[in-house]
């Protein structure tokens, strides 16, 4: 008697092998803090860290091709909408779950992570896979994190007040040098530097992570000396896990739902379902450790967590999406024969209707 087939294990585990590097560099400031010196040190590093990101985010950014976008200002406007009016909406709403459900701390995280400018090459890459409008999530997403840089600080300034975060005179002038500057020298640069950049992409994105480690390594080492942990428990993570997962539904429904009651086309739909609805991590950790100081590991662990799970969730979603196109083709191509017309369909003409649009 033949013994029933085990189930096969996925080949791949839907876990962002760079999360799992980021937890890796939690668990060693946690195990091995910097103290002292050594903290200064790093804290010197740390800033030079997200100087060094944010030159390179100017010298990439095509300004011409964000420009070139604009004529599809309605998706834009959309996106945008989502990311730094209807995210911040819900996050301020999330407020009434504090004390039962949030501690302050984690709360000020969440809704820091709520202020925070969508992805661009995860919004790019679930947009191609689930066949949306490529051209749009592109622009989508530049446009957001150009935005992100003067945006998500005035934001936080308006609702972090008092809660960890937000402006003081130090904090402006923070942001001015650590950010926006460095990010208009590398536009400024870009002429020059552009085409290398180009030509060193890949050796570049591991100097981009890497320099994320060491602002994470960093923040989250001072907040272990400072004891900042301790006002967290293994119950209040859970909760943050339930709260986060409700807030990504509810923007993945938003921005599926909302764009199709705007008028907008199926491929459109899905570059705004997919910009609309994540945040990044490359830009809101750097960001937490110019407005939060020391406590920027415990306001960025909401980040972090939805970050992994908006991967996940996408990945699932944008594969369905893309199964319900390709089936839906063939069934509208017999339909368009049987009536002597060509078969251009939401599930698959959608692009070149949109194309055409722009």
């Amino acid at each position: 008697m033949r013994r029933p087939a085990l189930p096969k294990l996925p080949s791949r585990l839907p876990v962002d092998g760079y999360i799992l590097a980021l937890v890796g560099t939690v668990a060693l400031a946690a195990l091995l803090p910097v103290r002292g010196p050594a903290a200064t040190a790093a804290e010197g590093a740390s800033t030079g860290a997200v100087v060094l990101l944010f030159f390179l985010y100017g010298a990439r950014l095509s300004t011409r091709e964000a420009m070139d976008g604009l004529r599809h200002w309605r998706l834009h406007l959309t996106v945008l909408a989502c990311t730094f009016v209807v995210f911040p909406v819900l996050g301020l709403a999330a407020g009434g779950l504090v004390p039962q459900i949030l501690p302050p701390t984690l709360y000020t995280g969440l809704l820091f992570l709520c202020l925070v400018p969508s992805t661009v090459q995860s919004s790019i890459a679930f947009t191609s896979l689930a066949r949306g409008n490529v051209a749009a999530a592109i622009c989508a997403g530049s446009f957001s994190s150009l935005a992100g840089i003067v945006v998500t600080p005035l934001l936080a300034g308006l609702v972090l007040h008092g809660d960890g975060g937000g402006f003081s005179a130090g904090s402006l002038v923070s942001i001015v040098c650590r950010l926006l500057l460095p990010f208009l020298a590398g536009q400024l640069l870009r002429r020059w530097v552009g085409s290398w950049l180009t030509r060193h992409k890949k050796a570049l994105g591991h100097v981009d992570r890497g320099s994320i480690l060491l602002v994470v390594y960093a923040a989250f080492s001072a907040g272990m000396v400072q004891g900042i942990w301790h006002q967290v428990s293994a119950l209040r993570l859970l909760c943050l896990l339930g709260v986060e997962a409700v807030l990504l539904a509810v923007m993945l429904s938003a921005t599926w739902y909302g764009s199709k009651k705007l008028g907008f086309h199926r491929a459109d739909r899905i570059a705004i379902t997919f910009a609309g609805s994540k945040k990044s991590l490359a830009s809101g950790l750097p960001m937490a450790s110019v407005l939060f100081g020391a406590q920027a590991g415990l306001a960025a662990l909401p980040l972090m967590v939805f970050h992994q799970m908006q991967l996940m969730v996408c990945a699932v979603l944008a594969k369905r999406l893309a199964a319900s196109a390709a089936s839906a083709a063939p069934e509208a191509a017999v339909a368009g024969a049987a009536a002597g017309r060509p078969a251009v369909t939401e599930a698959a003409g959608d692009v070149v209707a949109s194309g055409a649009r722009r």
